[in-house]
Order: C-alpha cells, then sequence, then structure tokens
C-alpha cells in the first residue's frame, strides 16, 4: 500500500513569505498562536468551534458569514471576535484590511467560492477545522488516537457503533465530527480522551494536506462505500473519490475497505500508510483470513488473531441482529466495519457481542414507524443520496416508494431500473421530477407513479401518507428513502422524517398490527 499522490490545492505563498514558517511551527495546543491573523469562514457548529478556539489561543480572528444565528453572533462578542456579515460574492472591506494569514474554511463553502478563490489568488494558506483541530491534539496530556470514518453513506451510525464498542471495553471514546460534535470541542475536552472517532464528509476531507505538519496520522480509517454524491460541490465523481481517498493516508495500524466496492480497495492500495498497517476487508460473504464477514449467519472475526488462517472468532449473529433492529444488510455491513476498527483497538469479541446488543440506529434510519393492515411504514429519511435509497430498497421485497427532493446533480436512472421489480407504486415529492418521472416512464411504463403536489411543508407528507395506503397492499412496506436531499421543502432530513412519521401516526395510528404475525423482515 504505497503511492505518491500529490494534494491538490490553492496556491502556497512565496517562499520568501515568513507566514509558511509559522504556521509550519503551529503544531500543538502550547506553540505561539498570539496575535496571528485568521479568517474565519462560516458560523455555523463548524465556524464557531473555530473561532472560539482560535481566540481561546490568543489569535487575532474575523468570522466572515453570510449569515449568523443571533446567539452566535453574541457569543462571539463575548469572546472579542469581530463578524463581519456581508453578501460574500467578492472579499469584504474588513476581510480585506483584516490581511489574514491564515483562512480556516467552514465545510459548507465549495472550492470554487469567490472567497476560497481570492485566497489561493493572495497565496494565503487554507485550513478545514480538522486539520486545525489534528495540530491541537495535545492540549489535555498525551493526544487521543484518532479512528477516521468516511464513506456515502453509512458514516454516523459506524461511527456510533465504533465508539459503543470502545466505550463497553472501558477506552474515553468520543465520537465527534461531521456527526454533529465538532472535532475542536472534543479536543478541548479538559478529561481528555483514549481514543477519537472521528466521522469526515467528503468537504472536511477535500481541505486535507496528505503530508505536512498538518497531515493527519489515525490509528486506524476506513472508507465504507462510495457512489456518486455531492457532485455538484466536488464538480465531477473522480474529485469526489480522490477527496474521500485522503481517510487512508499515513494511517498507522489498520485500513478497513469494503470488499463489495472495489474503489475502496484502490484506495487503500495506492495509500501511502505506515510501515505495518495492514488492509481490512469487510463484507457480507465469507471472510478471507484477513476479513471480517459471515459464514452460515455468524459474524466472524479473520483477521485479529493469530491463526486466522485456520480459524475464525464469533462476533455475534444474524439472529442476534434482528432481535436488536439491525439486520437489514447496509447495517450489517456497518456493524463488520464498525468491529473492525474495534478490534484493530483492542476490543474483545465478547465486548462487541454486548454492545451491540443493547445498540439502536438513530431516528430516520430504517426507522419502523407502524405497521398497520400487515402495512409497514418505515421511515428511512437519511437516506438522502441514490447509494443511501439503494441500500434501503434492498432490503425489502414490496415496497411503496417515497422518493424524491434535492437530487444534487446525481442521476437516478440506474437506481429506478434496478427496483421496479420490487414496487408497488412510486410517490415523487421534491422539486426535482423531470428526472425521477422520466426514469419511472422509462423502465416501468405500467407502474403507478403519483406526484405530491402540494407546496405547503405542512401538506407534503399528509397527502403522501394518504395516497400511499390506498395503493399499498398487505405485505407492503411504505418506505421513505428519498434519495435526494431535504432542503427543497424541509429544513433537513430530519424534519422530513419527523412529519412523515407524524403524518403515518394520524392516519393509520402508531399501535402494532395484531393480526401481524409474520417475521418482521422480508428483507434481503
Amino acid at each position: 500500500m504505497a503511492g505518491s499522490l500529490v494534494p491538490q490545492g490553492p496556491a502556497q505563498p512565496d517562499p520568501a513569505d515568513p507566514v509558511p514558517d509559522r504556521l509550519d511551527a503551529l503544531t500543538g495546543w502550547h506553540a505561539d498562536w498570539t496575535g496571528l491573523r485568521v479568517a474565519v469562514l462560516g458560523l455555523g457548529v463548524t465556524g464557531f468551534a473555530a473561532a472560539d478556539t482560535l481566540a481561546e489561543l490568543g489569535a487575532d480572528v474575523l468570522v466572515v458569514a453570510g449569515a449568523a444565528a443571533d446567539e452566535r453572533a453574541m457569543l462571539l462578542d463575548v469572546l472579542g471576535v469581530a463578524l463581519v456579515q456581508a453578501e460574500l460574492d467578492t472579499p469584504p472591506a474588513e476581510l480585506l484590511a483584516h490581511r489574514p494569514e491564515l483562512i480556516i474554511v467552514s465545510p459548507g463553502f465549495h472550492p470554487d467560492h469567490p472567497l476560497l478563490l481570492w485566497a489561493a489568488e493572495q497565496g494565503i494558506p487554507v485550513w478545514g477545522d480538522i486539520e486545525l483541530a489534528w495540530r491541537l491534539r495535545d492540549k489535555v496530556g498525551a493526544p487521543a488516537e484518532w479512528i477516521l470514518v468516511t464513506g456515502t453513506n453509512g458514516k454516523t451510525t459506524t461511527v456510533q457503533l465504533t465508539a459503543t464498542m470502545l466505550a463497553a471495553a472501558g477506552f474515553r471514546a468520543a465520537p465527534c465530527g461531521n456527526i454533529g460534535v465538532p472535532v475542536l470541542d472534543a479536543v478541548r475536552d479538559p478529561q481528555g480522551w483514549d481514543v477519537l472517532v472521528v466521522e469526515l464528509s467528503s468537504y472536511q476531507l477535500h481541505h486535507l494536506p496528505r503530508t505536512g505538519p498538518g497531515a493527519l496520522a489515525p490509528w486506524a480509517s476506513v472508507c465504507l462505500n462510495v457512489a456518486d454524491d455531492h457532485l455538484d460541490w466536488h464538480g465531477s465523481a473522480a474529485l469526489y473519490r480522490d477527496a474521500k481517498a485522503k481517510v487512508y493516508a499515513n494511517t498507522k495500524v489498520v485500513c478497513v475497505y469494503n470488499k463489495a466496492d472495489d474503489a475502496t480497495l484502490k484506495m487503500v492500495e495506492e495509500a501511502d500508510v505506515r510501515e505495518g498497517a495492514r488492509a481490512i476487508g469487510f463484507g457480507l460473504g465469507v471472510p478471507g483470513p484477513s476479513d471480517v464477514g459471515i459464514v452460515d449467519g455468524i459474524l466472524c472475526d479473520r483477521a485479529f488473531l493469530e491463526d486466522r488462517f485456520d480459524r475464525a472468532v464469533e462476533l455475534t449473529t444474524v439472529t442476534a441482529l434482528a432481535a436488536a433492529g439491525l439486520d437489514a444488510p447496509h447495517v450489517v455491513a456497518n456493524i463488520l466495519a464498525a468491529s473492525a476498527l474495534a478490534r484493530s483497538f483492542g476490543v474483545p469479541p465478547e465486548t462487541i457481542r454486548a454492545a451491540l446488543a443493547a445498540f439502536r440506529l438513530d431516528a430516520h434510519r430504517i426507522e419502523l414507524i407502524a405497521t398497520a393492515g400487515r402495512i409497514r411504514w418505515i421511515d428511512d429519511s437519511k437516506a438522502t443520496n441514490a447509494h443511501a435509497a439503494d441500500a434501503s430498497l434492498r432490503a425489502f421485497d414490496s415496497v411503496v416508494w417515497l422518493v424524491g427532493g434535492l437530487l444534487k446533480g446525481v442521476d437516478v436512472d440506474d437506481l429506478v431500473s434496478r427496483h421496479v421489480s420490487r414496487l408497488r407504486a412510486a410517490i415523487i415529492i421534491g422539486v426535482d421530477r423531470v428526472a425521477l418521472r422520466e426514469a419511472f416512464a422509462r423502465h416501468a411504463p405500467e407502474l403507478t407513479v403519483i406526484e405530491i403536489d402540494a407546496v405547503e411543508t405542512g401538506q407534503v407528507m399528509p397527502n403522501a401518507v394518504r395516497v400511499a395506503a390506498e395503493v399499498a397492499e398487505a405485505g407492503d412496506v411504505v418506505l421513505l428513502a428519498p434519495a435526494a436531499a431535504s432542503m427543497d421543502q424541509f429544513a433537513d432530513y430530519a424534519e422530513r422524517g419527523r412529519m412523515f412519521a407524524l403524518a403515518v401516526r394520524e392516519y393509520v395510528g402508531g399501535e402494532p398490527d395484531d393480526e401481524s404475525t409474520e417475521d418482521p423482515g422480508t428483507r434481503a
């Protein structure tokens, strides 16, 4: 596993400029950050954490944002951090006057954002919050080890699973990053940690260097899967994959990859890693000697035992996972990946088994809302892209599919063609309808396809649920797996899921179906 991939980024300052030398020396909390002129772009969760951290370090911080929540703006004032709210199509005068030596960019800023293009022209280094957190990881004694998790889908569940397994083994483990808790907050926690399990989006990975003082060196890393997503942000599928591949750079112990996704294996093969790092595959089939997988319904580890060529260690069973609602195939794959990460850190198999018995998925992830008339209503609003919706649809045999929203430039034709045989009907919501309408007409001209024309957010789900109830039959699953982002009609995927659940409960009630004696899994 060796390569020489060179990260692409903005133009660098002239070597004669003293700023890069100073930045290169800023590799610890106790380095001299005093007076460093930093501009933080954005004031969401990430931007505020960066500004708060840098203010604590004594840097001269200016936050530049298109919009800012009143509470955060007031807190910045308390911290002594200046805030500029402006249209960001050109650098505001306050930013020019600040003459930043460094820019910290929030994940939402596209690579071609005018302020980032300006920074490149001026030779101003740009870091993301992850690089900043890595440089500052020694605030509370010995730095925690980092375990990195990325992928098109399954990141949050895998991070939660891994952290749960580590905590069950007695390690001080913190899930953080794109999961919602900024890594900067985790590294500043006064209690300290043994290990941080860090969820990384492709946006965050884009800004990470593979080499140099700010390059991460994680204990273990995984890219769960790769499918076209966020192409409007990255500009192409190739650039999206390049960003994801950075997760493996400099890994010290274990690179975990998906045996069902050749792209992840290629990433590992091309990565520059530390001497001795191992490649561990996970998959739903029989595992090889350096894999985790499944044999006769038993989840097995053949990677983290000395005689792995001749035997395997049992982690849990598919039957046990079904009892906890964790037996959907893509969830089982996430469990295997998390188990490999946890085993690399020394978590015993029996601890993994116990942790899984108590684990429950977050809301809006294959969540059973109600069963009535032998029809199940499932909320998988978190399926915000085609890859996630594909995994969700594969879990069921006969589906009334609620689909649509903001497609983010992703082609849904293959998704529709793969699953028409399992569809009872399709109900389209959201604004990006043309591609879906055409795909259904092309691949399933006889399928019942109904479009929900409601404009009011509060009417979308009640109307969709009513129509779904009219077309669904006993044994069907009504599945909200939109394959699209939610911001066209909802605040986020969670609101979309909550409104679906509310509409379902109001229409069919939330009580279990007394007539249903079937195994809840018609899951493939």
